[in-house]
């Protein structure tokens, strides 16, 4: 007796569902510019390490002695595979089946990949193109009845954002459930021209009754979804986006249960940079490149920005100091100063949330003049948003460092760092800071002798004078109240040093897996 007949027949159901949608649509999405779901996974992972599960799972047609005629396979790939070496699940739709809709899948294959990843507790890759499994009008007319919605295993979706990195890519038009799959992640990216992201597509949009019928670029591309911070990241194209979920995941743990991946270090602990000594002017007003402070501060080559079109006054990125996974934020003194708006916030609490949710430890380079004042940022609620990221840096538990490089001023100001703990902080001599910035509150406290003196102007000035010389960053450094002054030149050897014992850190308290606090998206 043997089992080759079945055997047979396996692989017989595997070579038709390895071919998708058939030739046709396969040509159609290469025309559209493009992969299949089969060639992104190949490009995604480390070479011949895709194991795939569920692969003949579909809709079988048979003939009246019960022999299977036809088949139609899942429009979504699940499996394991590892990227650098290390273990990942991958969850990828196929739009040449139905166009990636409810109708084409099975639902149970896309849970598993979750709970994959969840109980595995390895990272997971969602490579998103199509509604992903979401509504289908025609779905209603097969079943015969309607149903009040629900996403089946969203909870083991949810629990993942807490203890493993989710990475998502939207790959070609993703609505509704694929919009949301896409989203519900710690990174994701977006292919410019060829992806698009929304609630609903252009035709219900146009059939809604909204007074408007925009295309599906002007609705959801990568342009106007990672200026609204739905999308964190565009890509130039699909190789570019598979590279960006490569390089997120290579800074983070496989789980909350491991320690961030330290490399060896490639770049001298103890470079200094005569650039940084005068890259600060020495008018407030006047703005710098922060992202070139950043270059000459970590390792070369190892910033990986997030982010960049949203809340643009703040930067955020993954980096590496020595070696080890450090998260980086800077304020942009290019844009409102580098002010805290309503968007800067909340890109502030997400991504402290991210780094305190997989302990890595954070550097914050503070140019920090306050909130962005006015009606729009009133309107806007910059205040609760504000007040919410503010609570974020508290509850977080990620060994922190602040570098004060120039203005430290007000509520949003006191968010450099949870003054409740060390607060390790270390001030260049560009240091400036107080409640509020000395020009908006001399006008302020002075307002009576200024308007009844005979000379403004000149006693403007002489109140300028007494201020500039109480301000000085050595009258409080006198106090104790900043605790070291530093030559900028310094600032990367310090670093170095911090970051190798918040890594230390970090390994002693993996074992005690997720913070009490889930992640939100």
């Amino acid at each position: 007796m043997s089992w080759e007949a079945e055997i047979e027949e396996l692989r017989r159901r595997e070579a038709l569902a390895r071919e998708l949608g058939g030739a046709e649509r396969v040509e159609r999405q290469h025309a559209s510019g493009r992969l299949t779901v089969r060639e992104r996974i190949d490009r995604l992972l480390d070479q011949g390490s895709f194991h795939e599960t569920g692969a003949i799972a579909g809709a079988g047609e048979y003939d009246s002695e019960g022999r299977l005629a036809g088949f139609r396979p899942a429009n979504v790939v699940i499996g394991q595979g590892r990227i650098d070496g290390r273990r990942v699940a991958v969850q990828g739709d196929d739009f040449t089946v139905r166009g990636g809709a409810a109708d084409a899948a099975i639902f149970r294959k896309a849970v598993y990949a979750e709970k994959l990843a969840n109980e595995l507790r390895i990272p997971l890759v969602r490579l998103v193109d199509g509604t992903g499994g979401g509504g289908s009008v025609k779905q209603l007319e097969q079943l015969g009845f309607t149903y009040v919605p629900e996403v089946p295993g969203w909870e083991v979706a949810v629990d993942n954002l807490s203890s493993v990195p989710v990475v998502a890519a939207a790959l070609g038009p993703c609505a509704g459930l694929g919009a949301a799959r896409v989203v519900a992640s710690h990174f994701s990216v977006i292919v410019r021209g060829s992806a698009q992201l929304f609630v609903a597509g252009p035709p219900v949009v146009a059939m809604a009754g909204m007074g408007e019928a925009p295309d599906k670029e002007e609705l959801g591309g990568a342009r106007a979804q990672t200026a609204a911070g739905a999308v964190d990241n565009e890509a130039d194209d699909e190789e570019d986006a598979l590279a960006q979920l490569r390089r997120f995941l290579s800074y983070l743990p496989g789980s909350v249960w491991e320690a961030p991946p330290c490399v060896a270090a490639t770049d001298p602990v103890d470079r200094r940079e005569e650039e940084l000594l005068s890259i600060v002017p020495r008018d407030e007003r006047q703005p710098y490149d922060m992202r070139r402070i950043v270059e000459l501060v970590f390792d070369r080559g190892s910033t990986f920005e997030l982010g960049r079109r949203f809340g643009r006054p703040l930067i955020t990125a993954l980096a590496r100091l020595g070696g080890s996974p450090v998260g980086v934020l800077a304020s942009d003194p290019k844009v409102y100063g580098g002010g805290l708006n309503a968007d800067a916030s909340d890109k502030l609490a997400r991504f402290v949330d991210l780094c305190d949710q997989f302990r890595v430890p954070v550097c914050n380079l503070v140019d920090q003049p306050g909130f962005v004042i006015g009606t729009a940022a009133e309107r806007s609620g910059t205040i609760r948003r504000g007040t919410r990221a503010y609570v974020a840096v508290y509850q977080a538990t990620v060994p922190w460092v602040s570098v004060l490089v120039r203005r430290v001023y007000g509520i949003a100001g006191s968010a450099a760092g949870d003054a409740s703990r060390l607060n390790l902080r270390y001030a260049w001599p560009s240091g400036s800071w107080g409640s509020l910035p000395i020009a908006g509150g001399l006008e302020a406290a002075y307002r009576r002798e200024l308007e009844s003196a005979e000379d403004p102007e000149a006693l403007r000035a002489e109140i300028q004078a007494r201020l500039d010389a109480v301000g000085s960053p050595f009258r409080t450094a006198e106090r104790f109240m900043v605790e070291e002054i530093i030559d900028p030149r310094d600032t990367r050897p310090l670093l170095c040093d911090w970051a190798e014992r918040g890594h230390e850190l970090v390994r002693q308290e993996v074992a005690g897996g997720p913070k009490t606090r889930g992640f939100r998206p």
